[in-house]
């Protein structure tokens, strides 16, 4: 199924059912999994593994050498899960040495075009990237976490599961979970009421975040106070997510 028009490694190992379209250019140490489709005009160039059932739509650039000047062409890879969409015009790069020499993207997830990912990211499984989304390099995105247009997340941040972010937003820090944040710099909104309803969250597990949010963002308590808290509160597991997430942050979180 590969377009006689496309070009592929003669090492890429490319399972049987793979459609690759024309003109799209298979570099050698690539690995496809079944079911992947991939349209035309799409690179992608190794060390990458790719797994089974993904989309890859066209002028997408994957496994590129990384865009940071550090890189001197050391050994790295690019590590991309099963039942992605992944959208026009896409860009996913590979590790460096410095940031453990994976950029690793998760199961069922949704890139929609111009998204870029950098070197070193870490994506979790059933996130959303809206349009021209871009992580620079380094970030982590958890589970089920949604990136409105243009949302630029800054190097060594993370965005935790279940936040969403506002069209245009920027951070330089961290993104708590299940909260909404927009603006330039990124400022904290609320949870992420809707997002955490369509996902079945229940009544008091919503409650306790809306409780817990409260503590950290409207209490005037300083964080330690807000995180010594929440500690009380661990019988909610999301609380106890949210306590140990703001916690456990480098960069500090947004307030």
């Amino acid at each position: 199924m590969i377009h006689p028009h496309a070009l592929v490694d003669p090492s890429a190992r490319i399972a049987e059912d793979v459609h690759i379209g024309a003109f799209s250019v298979i570099g050698p140490e690539v690995e496809i999994g079944s079911g992947t489709w991939v349209g035309p005009h799409v690179v992608i160039n190794g060390p990458a593994r790719i797994g089974s059932d993904n989309r890859i739509y066209q002028f997408s650039s994957l496994g590129e050498v990384p865009q940071d000047l550090k890189y001197r062409g050391e050994h790295s890879s690019l590590e991309i899960g099963d039942r992605n969409i992944i959208r026009e015009y896409c860009t996913m790069s590979r590790g460096t040495a410095g940031g453990g020499s994976v950029t690793r993207i998760g199961c069922d997830n949704l890139f929609m075009a111009y998204v870029h990912i950098a070197h070193d990211c870490h994506v979790g499984n059933h996130t959303i990237f809206a349009n021209c989304a871009s992580l620079a390099g380094h970030v982590t995105v958890d589970d089920y976490a949604v990136l409105g247009g243009f949302t630029g997340m800054h190097q060594f941040c993370r965005l935790g599961a279940h936040a969403m972010t506002a069209i245009g937003t920027v951070s330089f820090k961290d993104v708590p979970p299940f909260i909404l944040a927009s603006g330039n710099t990124a400022k904290p909104h609320g949870i992420n009421l809707t997002g955490l309803k369509r996902r079945g969250f229940s009544v008091e597990a919503i409650s306790a975040l809306r409780k817990a949010y409260r503590l950290t963002y409207r209490s005037g308590l300083r964080l330690e106070e807000a995180i010594e808290q929440l500690q009380q509160m661990r019988e909610c597991r999301e609380v106890a997510a949210f306590a140990d997430f703001i916690g456990t942050t480098e960069r500090g979180i947004i307030r």
